[in-house]
């Protein structure tokens, strides 16, 4: 009988574990930076100052990158990588969304871990990577 609950116990120090990681970070990203200003709060207002530069063709790219992500967390991703997308066509001073903005964000926004979904993506779609190796770092 005592088993089961050392098993039990031992679930529960993981999950949240793994809940206070994730809240840290979340918690870390809403600090203000010298700025005064988070990374949360840069996200949204590059997000907010590009929103119409998006047309559905290329939200449906951005959802197809970030759908490897577990359903849980793919709104967070998505806005992340769409926060890094918006800040690369501020910067630029973009005049529309281009295909090349969403990629170099994708791949600045995330891990080399994932990129495989991304390289894998954008082969099926015929688009050629030569431009993104540096990026991807090879």
């Amino acid at each position: 009988m005592i088993w089961p609950m050392v098993i039990w116990f031992l679930f529960m120090i993981w999950f949240f574990a793994t809940g206070g990681y994730f809240m840290f970070r979340k918690f870390l990203k809403a600090m203000p930076k010298a700025d005064g200003k988070s990374e949360l709060d840069w996200q949204d207002y590059y997000i907010s100052q590009t929103r119409h530069l998006w047309t559905e063709e290329q939200k449906q790219l951005l959802d197809e990158l970030v759908a490897p992500v577990p359903k849980l967390f793919r709104d967070v991703a998505k806005q992340s990588i769409a926060g890094k997308i918006g800040e690369l066509a501020v910067k630029e001073g973009a005049e529309e969304m281009r295909e090349d903005l969403i990629i170099r964000g994708y791949i600045m926004a995330t891990p080399k871990r994932d990129q495989k979904w991304l390289i894998q993506t954008l082969q099926r779609k015929r688009i050629d990577l030569a431009p993104y190796r540096e990026l991807l770092g090879g």
